[in-house]
């Protein structure tokens, strides 16, 4: 398939995982980028590539689809701010804190880190924030600092009314946070940045594992590690704990947080990549899984506040989409409810539940390498998805990583007891 030819150019250039977002996914972005250089076909398309460096990046941007907003995970937040004080008394003046955010998108997460440092009563001169993306693009918006509705959810925005100026365009950031972040072009596996190891105290570096296979996830683990201090800390996403902890990391025990530190080196694990199919884990089942039921359809399905007609169309679309895909899912109908599961993707932006079903589907059908990966897509979509979080604590704890496990049920009880999604 021609596909496969831009599957390993993107595995080449930024070492995406194609399975972890979806072949779907992928496709939609080949089938825009030839649209919109009027390309015959797809060959015609892989020919226009190659002998274009502003494509490729094209290509690149259109594959990638930042999810960002500020405060986003607020515990890691609060466990930076107390940690950068203790830190900073430890460094007794020497120099000021050195941070990173990687990937910074559009810069929602290192100006939240700016804020966060500066509302705790730390001093502009005492920290430094870096950030790094591989988009230009997301980078020059993060530049000008003007955000719009969706970069500012949950229930507390009052940080808005401190730090941002309402312009009728959007909210404009102050310099003030501004000015203590830099914004930089670049890729983690450049090996540039070997002139910045030992640099840091801080790197913040969420929902970039889960993209990579196994190889490349060793390779960015290595970098990550050899940029943070000594005595640094690893902030990671939500579903990437149980892979720190096979390559040598342990958790602060700050709820929430996910936070990490590395271990004594002699405590790392080693783990041997699977040449075919990579898993996001390293050990395979034992034994066949148990089938289980699939859980009754969601109740409700958001749509965005004051839609245009174009819109409503659009959602009643995919909530007509939606309510099929349960449907096929609890009559059994396996074959079918995947088939409605791929059309949505290429069709609508991701969801967590879709990823969710595609899971129960793999899990069922006794897959348990993709039902892994499809349980980590959802989590990263919606951090609190509660089924998503109890189904792939079961498949940690049958691998054998009990830690994991735990910890993945804990925070489906937390969900559990809030508000109903």
């Amino acid at each position: 398939m021609i596909e496969q030819q831009f599957f390993r150019f993107l595995q080449e250039r930024i070492g995406l995982d194609v399975e972890s977002v979806g072949a779907p996914m992928v496709e939609r972005a080949l089938r825009q980028r030839s649209a919109a250089l009027a390309a015959h076909d797809l060959n015609d398309y892989w020919l226009l590539l190659q002998q274009s460096a502003a494509e490729q990046q094209a290509l690149i941007e259109a594959v990638i689809v930042p999810e960002t907003w500020f405060f986003r995970y607020p515990e890691s937040f609060a466990a930076l701010a107390s940690l950068a004080h203790k830190r900073l008394a430890e460094l007794a003046g020497v120099r000021p804190l050195r941070i990173l955010s990687l990937p910074c998108s559009t810069g929602e997460e290192p100006y939240s880190i700016a804020m966060a440092l500066l509302d705790s009563g730390m001093s502009a001169a005492a920290f430094s924030v870096d950030g790094l993306d591989i988009s230009p693009n997301s980078v020059d918006r993060g530049r000008q600092a003007l955000y719009g509705r969706n970069s500012f959810r949950g229930s507390d925005v009052a940080f808005r009314e401190r730090h941002f100026s309402d312009t009728g365009e959007g909210h404009q950031l102050h310099e003030r946070v501004c000015h203590q972040v830099d914004l930089q072009v670049g890729n983690v596996l450049d090996p540039a940045l070997a002139s910045r190891n030992g640099h840091y105290d801080f790197v913040f570096c969420r929902n970039l594992l889960i993209y990579f296979d196994v190889p490349t996830q060793r390779r960015v683990f290595a970098v990550l590690k050899q940029l943070l201090h000594a005595q640094g800390v690893l902030f990671i996403g939500p579903a990437e704990g149980s892979l720190l902890a096979r390559l040598g990391m342990r958790p602060l025990g700050i709820p929430q947080s996910f936070a990490y530190v590395p271990q004594p080196e002699q405590a790392v694990p080693v783990v041997t990549p699977t040449p075919a199919r990579p898993a996001l884990v390293s050990a395979p089942w034992s034994q066949p899984p148990v089938p289980r039921s699939l859980p009754p359809a969601p109740r409700h399905v958001r749509s965005a506040p004051a839609p245009s007609m174009v819109a409503i169309a659009g959602q009643a679309g995919e909530s007509e989409l939606l309510a099929q895909i349960a449907r096929q899912a609890n009559a059994g109908d396996s074959q079918a409810a995947l088939a409605s599961c791929e059309r949505y993707l290429r069709q609508f932006e991701p969801k967590a539940q879709v990823y969710y079903w595609l899971g129960l589907l793999s899990d069922t059908a006794g897959d348990s390498h993709n039902a892994i990966i499809h349980y980590r897509k959802a989590v990263y979509l919606e951090p609190q998805h509660p089924e998503a979080l109890l189904q792939l604590a079961t498949l940690l704890a049958a691998q054998g990583d009990e830690a994991g496990a735990r910890r993945l049920q804990e925070r489906a009880a937390r969900a559990g007891r809030e508000p109903q999604r």
